[in-house]
């Protein structure tokens, strides 16, 4: 014969045998349930002795649980969203879990239909990273009854991760004053968005009241787009030596406006931001933010939901830190 005949693959069964275990230690072991340390030494090296890969979805269709772990992204093209995702995909994976992605486009009705299909494919846990918890979610989670964790947002109902965005507003708040601005404008997003939309506003506003300053408070999207054509149509007549976004994307968006109008950074007008995005240090000046380690966040937020799903203790909210990054698009004046 030209070809060998292909070696049948290995099942859960033949694991066992090779093991001299029952087919629902394995099981167990497989999907992260507890098993002795001899057993399971013996199982590792049996599995990488076979190159036996588990069909994780045929296991969902049998099991109560699954080792799988879901999470909600409102879209995927958010520098947040990809970082976080990367940590806590790490982070799941050093644990015996493996990860789903469901995007929702930004649509809560999307979000809700999320958290049904994953109870129905019998996910250990779920991560939700929306940018608003309204009652239809809290429904939806009571009726999945299925541990999940708020990442980014936070609720009293449900454990939470989240960054301080009350004290990312307050730094940069203190840090333009200090610097000598007095007109200011603030462009942020909707308050249906409690951590950007509020408390990194909130942080922002009281800084500057503290030192008697105001400043001007515009809206905008999340989309750098969207930020570019509000910023072309007040730059060029506004008094403002610094205008701050609520983001890194809707600072690039006013960066963008401001040389379609030869308008110089930081001579003529600073821009900051939130965020700490890659872009943020290339683009010329370099962009003065806060920065949020979303990847190291999302490794926390993988170990949060194992605790949940495992029923260990774990803190109801858990606030990450984050740092100012001074750059070259803020000037003294």
């Amino acid at each position: 014969m030209l070809f060998e005949r292909e070696e049948k693959m290995k099942t859960i069964a033949d694991i066992a045998d090779l093991a001299g275990v029952s087919k629902s230690t394995v099981s167990r072991y497989l999907n992260g349930g507890s098993v002795s340390s001899a057993t399971k030494k013996k199982l590792e090296r049996i599995i990488i002795e076979q190159n036996y890969v588990p069909n994780t979805f045929a296991q969902s269709l049998k099991a109560k649980k699954t080792a799988m772990i879901g999470i909600i992204v409102p879209r995927l093209d958010s520098f947040a969203a990809s970082h976080t995702m990367m940590g806590i995909d790490d982070s799941l994976r050093r644990q015996g879990y493996q990860l789903l992605i469901a995007s929702a486009n930004q649509e809560v009705s999307q979000e809700i239909e999320a958290i049904h299909n994953f109870a129905r494919q019998k996910l250990a846990g779920i991560i939700l990273m929306s940018t608003q918890i309204t009652a239809e979610h809290l429904h939806a989670i009571k009726e999945a009854n299925i541990p999940t964790l708020l990442v980014g947002q936070q609720h009293p109902l449900l454990p939470s991760l989240i960054h301080d965005d009350y004290e990312a507003g307050k730094m940069m708040g203190e840090y333009v004053i200090n610097n000598g601005h007095r007109h200011i404008i603030y462009l942020g997003v909707t308050e249906r968005d409690i951590a950007v939309g509020i408390e990194r506003k909130r942080g922002f506003r009281e800084a500057l009241e503290r030192h008697d300053c105001q400043a001007d408070y515009l809206e905008t999207s999340f989309r750098m787009q969207d930020a570019m054509e509000l910023a072309q149509s007040f730059l060029s007549e506004t008094e403002a030596t610094v205008i701050v976004g609520a983001t890194d994307n809707i600072a690039l968006g006013i960066i963008k406006a401001a040389h379609q109008l030869n308008l110089r950074i930081p001579d003529d007008i600073s821009i900051a931001g939130f965020g700490g995005y890659d872009t943020a240090e290339i683009v010329t000046p370099a962009l003065t933010t806060v920065t949020y380690d979303y990847l190291d966040s999302g490794k926390k937020a993988g170990e949060k939901i194992v605790q949940l799903v495992e029923e260990e203790y774990c803190e109801n909210l858990t606030i990450y830190p984050v740092q100012l990054k001074k750059r070259e698009s803020v000037d003294i004046i």
